[in-house]
C-alpha cells in the first residue's frame, strides 16, 4: 500500500510541477519578425525553432500551406505566416526559420511557421497588453493584442486562429509551394 500512495504522491507532484510550468509561461511570448514589425506566440505553444527544411510541395493546398515536411519522422504542415495574414510575399533566405508549434483540438495538432526571423523571448503581462481596435467587421481576427514592451510594440498572435481557421476565410496569396 505504501508502494501505491507513493505512486499517487508521485503523479499529484508532476501534475504540479507541469501545472507551475504553465503558470511561468503564461505570459511569455517568443518573438520573430514578419517585414518591419515585431510579433509574438504565446511560448506554451512553441515547441521548437529549426531552421529551413526542405519542404515538399502538395497540390489543392491553400496559397499559405507551403507543404509539409519530416520532423524526425513526423509529417506536419508548413505554413507561412506572411502568406496566411496576407501580407507581401519575398524570398526565404539564411535568416528565414521555422516555429514549430502545438495545439490541442481535440487532438495535437502540430504546424510549422514560416517566419523571417527570430527574435526572443519577452514577458508581456496581462496589464501590458491592449486590447485590438475593431476598425472594421473582421480585422484583428488572428490578434491576442497589442503588447507593450517598454517603449516598443509586439502584435500578439492567436495561434489557434492561425491554425484552425478555414482556408476560405483568410487572406488568399500566391498558389504554390516553395522545396528550400
Amino acid at each position: 500500500m505504501g508502494a501505491a500512495s507513493g505512486g499517487v504522491a508521485e503523479r499529484d507532484e508532476a501534475f504540479i510541477l507541469e501545472e507551475d510550468e504553465s503558470d511561468s509561461m503564461a505570459d511569455k511570448y517568443l518573438c520573430f519578425r514578419l517585414g518591419g514589425e515585431s510579433y509574438g506566440l504565446p511560448i506554451r505553444y512553441v515547441t521548437e525553432i529549426i531552421e529551413l527544411p526542405r519542404i515538399s510541395p502538395v497540390p489543392d493546398m491553400p496559397s499559405w500551406i507551403r507543404g509539409f515536411m519530416n520532423l524526425r519522422g513526423s509529417v506536419i504542415p508548413v505554413m507561412d505566416l506572411r502568406r496566411r495574414l496576407g501580407m507581401e510575399e519575398r524570398a526565404y533566405d539564411d535568416r528565414t526559420c521555422v516555429v514549430v508549434t502545438e495545439i490541442a483540438r481535440p487532438d495535437r495538432v502540430a504546424v510549422g511557421l514560416v517566419v523571417d526571423t527570430v527574435e526572443e523571448v519577452v514577458e508581456v503581462p496581462v496589464r501590458e497588453v491592449e486590447p485590438v481596435p475593431r476598425l472594421r467587421s473582421g480585422e484583428g481576427g488572428y490578434l491576442l493584442g497589442i503588447g507593450k514592451v517598454g517603449d516598443r510594440v509586439k502584435i500578439l498572435l492567436d495561434i489557434e486562429k492561425i491554425i484552425g481557421e478555414k482556408a476560405e476565410d483568410s487572406p488568399r496569396g500566391v498558389e504554390g509551394g516553395n522545396n528550400a
